[in-house]
């Protein structure tokens, strides 16, 4: 199969180009480089170095490469961002889908699966939030995550398109950059590594549902194939406080529990658990990695990197 993966240079792009790849797919990545790295680029895979708003590069990665599906994982990702500049924030996640769905339909693309999040959920008015929850975000990206959806939706009514929408829990994981966008556990890991003191903010009992970036990866393998027109949390169901989450990774660095407290960040909820049982039932998909496994093999990989 022919697969375009935009952000296919990024923390979780790479790793599923490398998947597609092993399951003999030809793989062409779309990455402008700002938070993916040139050595995150499997060699097997045809690189394409451009910008998700440069409509012109696009349409002309689109001509180059012909993709039977498309992984659209390129996007802005941080809260803080989206709240500090929505303009950029909504130029990248809202216009540039939109530009990449109007490839997909002047290339007859069959497939796009879209990397989405919980973020689109904002406050839970229950716990687990399944997929039938109302959609009320509370950051600016939230809303720029979740409007493309409804594009996608009505791009798939009006010419025959095939998607599925996978909504992220907190990814983390091998290759996550724990400078500007990172995740807590890349930040956490990073600070712990280098013998500095973990921040967390607010009182640490705010809680998130952690999924290691391998089952991310399985995920999109299983939606490939399954899922048509369907929208399904990725995540393990399983609610982990941010005290708990350093705590067990002090445990795996033999280094002290002393985190530094300091103020609540704004667009941040305070609980989180994705219910998961729609993607088990149709994707066939369901996480394998615990909490203690995927903090164990994320330990082991940033070690080597800072033995480099």
């Amino acid at each position: 199969m022919n697969i375009l993966v935009t952000g296919g240079a990024g923390f979780i792009g790479s790793l599923i180009v490398d998947d597609l790849l092993q399951e003999g797919h030809d793989v062409h990545i779309f990455d402008n480089l700002t938070t993916g790295r040139m050595a995150y680029v499997n060699e097997k895979a045809v690189f394409h170095h451009g910008d998700l708003l440069d409509g012109n590069r696009l349409a002309e990665v689109f001509a180059a490469s012909r993709p039977e599906v498309v992984i659209h994982h390129a996007a802005q990702i941080d809260v803080q961002t989206s709240l500090i500049n929505p303009l950029l924030d909504a130029k990248i996640n809202i216009l540039g889908t939109i530009d990449l769905l109007e490839q997909c339909r002047e290339h007859g693309v069959r497939k796009l699966i879209y990397a989405s999040s919980a973020a689109v959920y904002g406050t839970p008015q229950y716990l687990s939030v399944d997929e039938a929850h109302p959609v009320r975000p509370l950051s600016f990206y939230g809303i720029s995550k979740h409007t493309p959806e409804h594009y996608i939706e009505s791009f798939a009514l009006l010419y025959g398109m095939d998607y599925t929408v996978l909504r992220y829990a907190n990814v983390y994981g091998i290759r996550q950059d724990p400078k500007g966008e990172g995740g807590v556990v890349a930040i956490f890991m990073d600070k712990l590594l280098d013998g500095k003191q973990p921040v967390i903010y607010g009182d640490g009992e705010q809680t998130r549902d952690f999924i290691y970036v391998q089952d991310i990866v399985s995920a999109n393998r299983a939606a490939l194939y399954k899922g048509s027109r369907g929208i399904y949390n990725i995540s393990c169901n399983e609610q982990t406080s941010i005290n708990e989450l350093l705590k067990e990774m002090c445990l795996i660095c033999e280094s002290s529990f002393n985190p530094a407290y300091e103020a609540a960040r704004t667009g941040d909820i305070v609980h989180s658990r994705l219910d998961n049982r729609a993607a088990l039932n149709d994707l066939g998909w369901s996480p394998i990695f615990t909490l203690r496994d995927g903090l164990g093999a994320t330990f082991a990989y940033y070690k080597t990197q800072y033995q480099v």
